[in-house]
């Protein structure tokens, strides 16, 4: 288990300790644990690149790891009304729809590496952000700043979403062209 993987891992752990504080209403805790996890995402990344860590495992791990955080927070920050629902469709739809294309080439046989886009890193910044400004908001009065989030984290994911769904129609369709020429 290289150090990457170990902080892929420990964010999978905090997401049930997280949702558990945003229930039972500890936003502070709830706030600590979600900065931990966030840190971890971004701390996983960089040493798996500076130590030449990278590993099969982490590739697959770590965007699992990220849409069980988020879609936990989302979900959670929906349900108490610290964000809007209909960021948290569009947000849980992207991921789902991933995991469909991801599916449609699991299942015909494609393998695609899993390299995260550089509007996709995008997306899961502001939408760690806007997770963060929301439970910042328990305790300061961020509204204005909490709605400009939410607006750029929905239109970041829609394009991050159209983005990959435009290189797995590009993918699916090379795939079946080099199986008409053989």
């Amino acid at each position: 288990m290289s150090i990457p993987n170990i902080l892929t891992v420990i964010r999978i752990l905090l997401t049930p300790i997280f949702v558990i504080a945003i229930i039972t209403n500890a936003y502070f805790l709830a706030l600590m644990f979600f900065a931990i996890a966030a840190l971890s995402d971004a701390l996983d990344g960089l040493i798996a690149r500076y130590l030449n860590q990278r590993t099969e495992l982490g590739a697959q791990l770590d965007p699992i790891a990220d849409k069980l955080l988020l879609s936990s927070a989302y979900i959670c920050l929906a349900i108490i009304h610290q964000i809007p629902n209909w960021l948290t469709v569009i947000v849980i739809s992207r991921d789902i729809i991933i995991l469909m294309g991801i599916s449609i080439f699991y299942i015909s046989d494609v393998h695609v590496p899993i390299k995260p886009s550089f509007v996709s890193k995008a997306t899961t910044l502001f939408q760690l952000l806007t997770i963060t400004i929301a439970l910042f908001s328990e305790y300061y009065s961020l509204m204005i700043i909490l709605n400009v989030f939410c607006w750029m984290t929905s239109i970041l994911t829609i394009i991050s979403g159209l983005h990959y769904v435009f290189i797995g129609m590009k993918l699916l369709h090379e795939d079946t062209n080099n199986e008409t020429i053989e």
